[in-house]
């Protein structure tokens, strides 16, 4: 069921708040986002989980295949936990 799977990641990122309309207030992005921008003394570097998760909630799975999901989970779940 690997198809099950890709499908799978892009609505798991819109459902946590990255979406095609940018991060949806009061979500788990916002407060990632948050996070991340507290951390980078007021930006989001190119390239975090959180620009590379906005990337694919905005544009779906074609980018998510191309950035590599296994990385970005990786850093999702060590950011999250």
């Amino acid at each position: 069921a690997p198809g099950v799977v890709l499908v799978g990641i892009p609505v798991g990122i819109w459902a946590m708040g990255f979406t095609a309309a940018g991060i949806a207030a009061g979500s788990v992005a916002a407060k990632m986002m948050s996070a991340a921008a507290i951390a980078n003394g007021g930006g989001v570097a190119a390239g975090s989980t959180v620009a590379v998760l906005q990337s694919v909630g905005a544009v779906g799975l074609p980018l998510a295949a191309k950035v590599g999901l296994t990385s970005t989970l990786g850093s999702l779940g060590a950011v999250a936990g």
